[in-house]
C-alpha cells in the first residue's frame, strides 16, 4: 500500500497519555519501568488485601466443616503456587501482561480473545464480591442501605484506577503496613485472651451433616471454590510486567519480588482463608452461621476482644481500606482485559480508561443482583474454566518450551501469530467442556467434586500432546524480519523505531515489519488495522522489507476519538 494513499493513525488524548494508558495493549518499555523491584512487589501484593479470602474460607468451613476446609485450602495453595511461578517469571522477563502472554503460550492472536473474557469475568466477579463485602460494612457501621452501598463502593475506586500504576503504587505502598497490623490484630488478641478457641475450631462442623470429619467429596467441593482464585496470578502479573530488567546487581531483589508478588500471593491468601474459617467459627455463636461468613461480622467479633468500645468503627475502617486496595486492582486489571478483547474484535481502542467504567458497571449490576449470596456456586463453576486456561498456559511454559515443541520466547504481536493455535486454545476448550460436564454431575458425585482438578489435569496433558501432533507449526506465522535499530547513547537508552502508522516511537520489542504499510509498525497499530487482512502472513515472502524503503513524509494525522478512528 502506498504511503501517500493512507492517513496516519492518531490516538485520542487518553490513549496517548502513558500515565493513564499504562501500555495496556503493549510491551511495557524499559523507559517506563522505572520502579524498583520492592515497589513493584509491594504494589502487586497490595491487591491481596481483599477480604473475599475470609469469606471463601468461612464459606468452605461452614458448608463442609473445618477438616475439609483446611485440606482444601492447603492443597489449593500448593496448586496455585506451582502454576503461578512460570507465569510470573515469563511476564516479568518479557514485560507483558496476562493476555499478551497467553497469545504466545499456545492460543494465537484471536484464540486468546476468549481468555480475555475469562480474565475479565474474574475481575468483575471478584470486584462484585469485594464490593458487596464493603457495602455490608457500610450497612453495619453507618446504616447505608445495600443498594446505595453497592453504588458507593463502585464509584469510590474510579479516580485512583484512572491513573494506573503511577497512583496505585503510592496507594498500596503507604497503606500496606496499616492493613497488615489490623488484619493480624484479632488473631493475636484471641491467642492471648482465649487460646483454647484454636483447638475448639478444629472440631467445627458448620452445616456439614457428616460432622467435623474429612471426606473426599467435601474436600473436593471446597477446593473447587478456593481454586477459583487461580486466575489471581493474572492480576499479579499486570504489575510484574513493570519489573526492571534483571541484572547481576539486582538479581536477588528481582527474584524475591517475582516469587513473593507472583505465586507468593497465595501464601498470604491461604492464611487469610484459614483465618476466615477460624473467625467464622469464633463469631458463629453470636451472629449465626449465615452471617458468620461476612468479613465485617468476623472482624467486629475479632476486634471486640481488644476494644469493645468503638469496635464497629474500627472494623468498618479495616474493611473499607481492604476493599479499596483490592478493587482498584480488579478495576485496573479488568480495564486491561477488556481493552485487549475489544481491540481485536472491533479494531478500536478508545483507551484503557473507557473500559474501567465498563468493567465496574458490570460488577455493580452483579452486586445489585445479589452475587454474594451465590458465592459457592458462582466460584465453583467459574473455577473449571479458569483452571483449564491456566493449565494450558502453564503446560506450554514448563513442558512445551523445554521440549522444543513451542518457541523458547513469547511472541505476542499480531504480525507474527496465527489467529488460532490449537495447542492452548484446543486443550482449554476440551478440558473446560469435560470439567463443566463433571461439575453438573454428569459423571457422578466424585467427578463433580473434583471437576477443577479434571480441568487442570486434562489441559496440562492435552497441550503438549496437541503441540506434538501439530509439530508446533501454529505458533509462528512468519519470522520477525524487522532490522534492529541503531544503538543510541552507547546503549544506555533503549533503541526505538518510528511507527509507520501512527508516527510515534517505540522500543524494538513492540515493533514488527509491515508489508501493507511498507515500514515498521507498532503492535497496537498492527492490532487495530482492519484493512490489511493479515496480508503479511498470507504472503510471508512479500513481507520481507527494509525500513529504508520508506521515504515519503507522513500525512497530517487525523485524531482518533473515543468512539473510534
Amino acid at each position: 500500500m502506498s504511503a501517500t494513499a493512507r492517513k496516519a493513525r492518531r490516538y485520542n488524548a487518553w490513549t496517548n497519555n502513558s500515565t493513564l494508558e499504562d501500555y495496556s495493549l503493549r510491551y511495557a518499555p524499559k523507559s517506563f519501568r522505572r520502579w524498583s523491584p520492592y515497589v513493584v512487589a509491594t504494589t502487586a501484593l497490595g491487591g491481596i488485601a481483599y477480604l473475599a479470602d475470609f469469606a471463601i474460607g468461612a464459606s468452605i468451613a461452614v458448608t463442609h466443616g473445618v477438616p475439609n476446609a483446611i485440606a482444601a485450602i492447603l492443597v489449593t495453595a500448593v496448586t496455585v503456587f506451582v502454576t503461578g511461578m512460570p507465569i510470573a517469571y515469563y511476564s516479568a522477563r518479557y514485560a507483558i501482561d496476562m493476555d499478551l502472554l497467553t497469545r504466545g503460550a499456545g492460543f494465537g492472536y484471536l484464540g486468546s480473545t476468549i481468555t480475555s473474557l475469562i480474565y475479565a469475568s474474574f475481575t468483575f466477579i471478584f470486584f462484585a464480591l469485594e464490593g458487596a463485602i464493603m457495602a455490608q460494612a457500610l450497612e453495619s457501621g453507618l446504616g447505608v442501605p445495600l443498594p446505595l452501598g453497592y453504588l458507593i463502593c463502585s464509584v469510590v475506586v474510579l479516580p485512583l484506577v484512572v491513573f494506573g500504576m503511577t497512583a496505585l503504587s503510592k496507594l498500596q505502598v503507604w497503606t500496606q503496613p496499616i492493613w497488615l497490623v489490623l488484619m493480624v490484630l484479632p488473631f493475636v488478641a484471641i491467642a492471648v485472651q482465649e487460646p483454647g478457641k484454636y483447638a475448639e475450631w478444629l472440631d467445627f462442623a458448620g452445616n456439614n451433616p457428616g460432622g467435623a470429619t474429612f471426606s473426599l467429596i467435601g474436600f473436593g467441593l471446597g477446593a473447587g471454590v478456593a481454586l477459583s482464585l487461580i486466575a489471581q496470578i493474572g492480576e499479579q502479573v499486570d504489575y510484574l510486567r513493570f519489573m526492571p530488567e534483571k541484572t547481576e546487581k539486582n538479581k536477588v531483589a528481582w527474584w524475591s519480588a517475582v516469587i513473593s508478588a507472583g505465586p507468593g500471593w497465595v501464601v498470604l491468601g491461604g492464611l487469610k482463608q484459614l483465618g476466615g474459617a477460624f473467625l467464622a467459627f469464633f463469631v458463629a455463636g453470636q451472629v449465626g452461621l449465615t452471617k458468620a461468613v461476612e468479613p465485617i461480622e468476623q472482624y467486629i467479633g475479632g476486634f471486640g476482644v481488644i476494644i469493645p468500645a468503638g469496635v464497629v468503627a474500627l472494623a468498618v475502617f479495616f474493611v473499607i481500606l481492604s476493599q479499596i486496595k483490592i478493587n482498584v486492582t480488579n478495576a485496573y486489571s479488568g480495564s486491561l482485559s477488556w481493552a485487549n478483547f475489544f481491540s481485536r474484535i472491533l479494531h478500536r481502542h478508545p483507551g484503557r480508561v473507557v473500559w474501567i467504567f465498563f468493567n465496574v458497571g458490570i460488577a455493580l449490576a452483579l452486586m445489585e443482583l445479589g452475587v454474594f449470596g451465590l458465592l459457592n456456586m458462582v466460584l465453583g463453576f467459574y473455577s473449571n474454566v479458569a483452571i483449564a486456561w491456566i493449565g494450558a498456559v502453564v503446560a506450554d511454559l514448563v513442558v512445551n518450551k523445554p521440549l522444543k515443541l513451542s518457541p523458547s520466547y513469547i511472541e505476542f504481536k499480531r504480525a507474527h501469530l496465527y489467529n488460532f493455535n490449537p495447542v492452548g486454545f484446543g486443550s482449554m476448550l476440551i478440558a473446560s467442556a469435560v470439567s463443566v460436564l463433571a461439575f453438573f454431575n454428569v459423571f457422578g458425585d466424585l467427578a463433580q467434586a473434583f471437576s477443577p482438578f479434571i480441568a487442570l489435569g486434562l489441559a496440562f496433558v492435552l497441550s503438549p500432546l496437541i503441540a506434538w501432533l501439530t509439530k508446533g507449526k501454529y505458533y509462528i506465522a512468519r519470522v520477525d524480519d524487522l532490522p534492529e535499530p541503531l544503538v543510541v547513547n552507547g546503549g544506555l537508552n533503549p533503541a526505538e523505531l518510528v511507527c509507520v502508522s501512527c508516527g510515534m516511537s517505540y522500543e524494538r520489542p513492540d515493533m514488527a515489519s509491515c508489508s501493507f504499510h511498507e515500514g515498521a509498525i507498532c503492535s497496537l497499530c498492527c492490532s487495530l488495522d482492519a484493512a490489511c487482512h493479515d496480508s503479511c502472513k498470507q504472503n510471508p515472502r512479500d513481507a520481507l522489507l527494509t525500513i529504508s524503503r520508506r521515504r515519503e513524509p507522513v500525512p497530517e494525522p487525523k485524531e482518533e476519538t473515543a468512539a473510534g478512528m
